[in-house]
């Protein structure tokens, strides 16, 4: 069966503020709960005047503490810009304050430009090149195993691992993911060239290990859904506004669908846009049911997990009611 899940951003709305985009996040989560669906995972960014989660772990704590069943995790943290044991430490924290609700997905990129990743691990020797180390080293600080603690300990621990998964858009994450034996999840939201690729070396890769027996593969995908394909693409002005933007450097609060339909876009950037975009699930349930089932058919996906850039709360939400309403494929369910 296929699961899925939501990735949020804390979204920074055009004429709102990080306070209320993080309230928002957390209204966000209790409603997944509500619809069933599987995780709600925050993303590592910084210096983005769009998005609020540039602290996970923080945000973690407090979507956990006002959720209940949902599973709460980082999708993710950005390792080249923290110590692991720091790493360590946190989440050892939330699996002891939350156990057997907390996922901590780990990515390679440090999630911003490179003054502010500077700024952030300071010392420019230790980056992506250790990433591999790092991932262990967190793992044998936390895994309850013989022989896997370090010196020095990190309190919690031993026997606070969380569920832990790799994250990447490209075939080094996903070998590394394979050898290691750990959960990968590919970002096809904003990577899909690689898509296939990706997969193959996964479960090419792939080693067993304490942690997991079998490949489990996650694909993040970016789902608009609304009562009228109209209205989806509608409402997708925004998210495209601020793919033009990333791409552009002209970094600004997710602007509304109103404020998108007045900017006057060049051909070269419609052509921008509308290429990134192709990847994008948007339309009706039945339209988007459609897409979905046919991107688990294409990889064999155990889980989907649905990135949704939407202007307001309440059309995030409503999105993510009518997905939540349709099924997938014949086997699947929330």
């Amino acid at each position: 069966m296929t699961s899925i899940s939501v990735l949020d951003l804390a979204t920074i709305a055009s004429g709102s503020s990080p306070a209320r985009a993080l309230a928002e996040s957390t209204a966000l989560a209790v409603d997944a709960e509500r619809l069933g669906y599987r995780r709600f995972w925050v993303a590592e960014h910084h210096a983005m005047p769009a998005v609020a989660s540039s602290s996970p772990p923080v945000l973690i704590a407090h979507l956990a503490a006002r959720t209940s069943t949902i599973r709460v995790g980082s999708g993710g943290v950005m390792l080249p810009n923290h110590s692991p044991l720091v790493v360590a430490e946190q989440f050892g924290t939330l699996e002891a304050l939350y156990p057997g609700r907390i996922d901590l997905g780990l990515g390679r990129a440090p999630g911003t430009d490179q003054l502010t990743a500077r700024a952030l691990r300071r010392d420019t020797a230790l980056g992506a090149e250790s990433f591999p180390d790092d991932v262990i080293e967190i793992y044998n600080y936390l895994a309850d195993a013989p022989g896997a603690v370090s010196r020095p300990f990190a309190v919690p621990g031993r026997g606070y691992l969380p569920e832990m998964w790799l994250l990447g858009s490209s075939l080094y994450s996903a070998q590394l993911a394979g050898h290691l034996g750990l959960p990968f999840a590919f970002a096809y939201h904003f990577s899909p060239g690689p898509l296939d690729a990706a997969v193959a070396a996964y479960r090419k890769n792939f080693q067993p290990s304490p942690v997991l027996e079998a490949p489990h593969l996650m694909v993040a995908v970016s789902v608009i859904c609304a009562p009228s394909e109209e209205e989806a693409r509608w409402l997708s002005g925004s998210s495209a506004l601020s793919i033009l933007g990333l791409h552009t450097g002209r970094l600004a609060p997710l602007a509304s669908p109103e404020e998108a339909a007045s900017y006057d876009y060049t051909q070269a950037e419609r052509d921008l846009v509308e290429r990134v975009m192709a990847t994008h699930v948007i339309g009706d349930p039945a339209q988007v049911s459609a897409g979905l089932s046919a991107l688990v058919d294409r990889t064999g996906a155990d889980e989907l997990i649905l990135s949704t850039r939407l202007h307001s709360l309440e059309e995030r939400v409503r999105s993510l009611e009518l997905v939540a309403g349709v099924r997938l494929v014949e086997s699947a369910c929330l």
